[in-house]
């Protein structure tokens, strides 16, 4: 059988880089082009030592590419929002038989009206905005199958969305007075250096920030509206905690009339009792980010409220891997018609 042949643009960031670690032991790909603007002309062993035992392409710039003779048949790409936009136009309009997953916000709202508004700018690829499929497996796994270009979910909505779906689904919870406090690792803000990323000014402390205006809160609005069938508007603070990987979210929600914290658990097992990357806790237990790292899981567990008609679900995901380049090669699989659990069968590291 033919090994499908992959590029990845932005091969030197911490997305880049984690998909190159899953495909490197994905029996059915061959990593055949990694883009990295400052490092071309670079190998990969020299930005990240770790894969320094593995035959890698060299690194060269996106601008060097000529698509109609680079031989690949999906790209990820894991560039900066905005920068995407108009790579993927230029990469589809001279190789439009490539299929492409995209690790950046660019083609994750449907509307380009919104895209403007929380990103400060006009989309560049509306035509594509519109075509693209939002790719959380375990909700669009069928539209996925047949997409040219799949819309990565961002990280923090994935761990929000995949516990609250199938209860707005179920009309299980009230929809408004959500609450959806989130804490992620640094590595959620990328590879670029800020100096409000150093150690020094992270190390031993915690923060909120994007608060009350973050550009997730968008994503998750229009997703859960959609599961809703009605307007829905959550509320989402993100923090920052001084760990490398992991997303914890605690989330708050009032039950529909009627229903007790025990039967969303029981809403929730159900829907996820055949999925292999979402695992549900016995009822009462709560998931660390430890339980989770460097797996392509996502735990979630249902908790009661001290208030009646009140509970507590808290869901924790590794940012990297299921929040980021493990659900893109999941996406990867269901377009390449491979199965979905393909190089991405790693458990947990512990401790």
């Amino acid at each position: 059988m033919a090994k499908t042949k992959i590029g990845i643009l932005g091969a030197s960031g911490y997305t880049g880089s984690e998909l190159v670690r899953l495909l490197l032991r994905h029996p059915n790909v061959d990593l055949v082009l990694l883009t990295a603007d400052r490092r071309a002309g670079q190998e990969m062993a020299a930005v990240f030592p770790q894969f320094s035992p593995f035959q890698l392409p060299t690194l060269v710039s996106i601008e060097s590419i000529d698509w109609t003779k680079a031989g690949v048949e999906l790209i990820f790409c894991a560039l900066p929002h905005a920068t995407t936009q108009k790579v993927i136009k230029d990469l589809l309009g001279k190789a439009p038989q490539v299929k492409v997953v995209d690790l950046s916000a660019d083609f994750r709202l449907d509307d380009t009206v919104a895209y403007a508004k929380w990103y400060g700018h006009e989309h560049h690829a509306p035509e594509l905005q519109r075509q693209a499929v939002y790719g959380l497996v375990e909700v669009y796994r069928e539209e996925i199958r047949k997409a040219q270009l799949v819309a990565n979910p961002g990280c923090y909505t994935s761990c929000a969305q995949l516990p609250l779906t199938p209860l707005i689904r179920a009309k299980a919870i009230e929809l408004d007075g959500i609450v959806v406090d989130a804490k992620s690792g640094m590595t959620g803000a990328g590879r670029a250096a800020k100096e409000e990323m150093l150690f020094s000014e992270v190390s031993e402390g915690f923060n909120a920030y994007g608060v009350g205006h973050h550009r997730h809160m968008a994503e998750l609005d229009q997703e859960f509206s959609k599961a809703a069938g009605q307007e829905v508007i959550v509320t989402f603070t993100p923090h920052l905690v001084p760990m490398n990987r992991g997303i914890l979210s605690t989330i708050y929600v009032r039950t529909a009339r009627g229903l007790s914290p025990e039967d969303l658990h029981a809403i929730l097992l159900k829907q996820y009792m055949n999925e292999p990357f979402v695992h549900v806790l016995p009822f009462g237990q709560t998931p660390h980010t430890r339980h989770v790292r460097g797996s392509n899981m996502t735990f979630i567990g249902v908790a009661k409220d001290r208030v009646p008609g009140r509970a507590i679900v808290v869901s924790a995901l590794d940012n990297l891997v299921k929040g980021a380049s493990g659900q893109a090669v999941q996406n990867m699989n269901l377009m390449m018609g491979y199965p979905e659990t393909l190089g991405l069968e790693q458990i947990a590291l512990f401790p």
